[in-house]
């Protein structure tokens, strides 16, 4: 019997840590099946220090081809997927964002992870984004900027300046009122 109790601890123990791991993963943590929640937040670069970041090209949703490169512009690049429960959250307040700073910037997102176009094209629609995407079902795209968004780290919005150089990084879901201030003090050359 003495055997007994140790063994029902570690089964309970064993139980109980595979209920917190999976509920991690579940999509009452913010995600969707097979998200993991990375390290988020906000890091902004100095005019300074700033290196260029790499462009790309891929098919849009919408058809025909969609790039990163808007030379004299500030371009936003958020990549997404409609699987990805922060990016339903913060769909509304990038359209709100783009409105807001179309006459400095361009906005262009990369949607990565989804099988095929179909629940991509859905998601836009049902959020109103009127900004283009690429459609990056293999996250090929996303291999240009290895070191500057992590394949993991969705959604991650990227803010470049109007000379092509990466001014700021967001990991993690972003809201209306720092991306539109971010993209106006990039404008203005902060």
């Amino acid at each position: 019997m003495q055997r007994s109790i140790p063994h029902r601890l570690a089964i309970a123990l064993v139980g109980i840590f595979l209920v917190v791991t999976l509920a991690a993963c579940s999509a009452g943590s913010g995600g969707a099946e097979g998200f993991v929640a990375g390290k988020t937040g906000l890091t902004r670069v100095a005019v300074t220090d700033r290196v260029e970041a790499p462009i790309t090209t891929g098919p849009g949703l919408g058809g025909g081809e969609v790039t990163t490169h808007h030379p004299g512009k500030v371009v936003v690049i958020n990549v997404w997927g409609s699987w990805c429960e922060p990016c339903r959250a913060e769909a509304a307040d990038l359209e709100a964002a783009w409105q807001d700073t179309k006459d400095v910037a361009q906005f262009v997102g990369i949607d990565t992870r989804d099988p095929d176009p179909a629940p991509a094209i859905a998601f836009v629609r049902a959020f109103g984004i009127t900004y283009p995407s690429i459609f990056d079902p293999q996250g090929r795209s996303l291999l240009e900027f290895s070191g500057t968004l992590p394949p993991s780290g969705i959604p991650s919005t990227l803010i470049v300046d109007a000379d092509g150089r990466i001014a700021a990084r967001i990991i993690g879901e972003v809201d209306r009122t720092t991306l539109t201030g971010l993209v106006r003090d990039t404008a203005e050359g902060r």
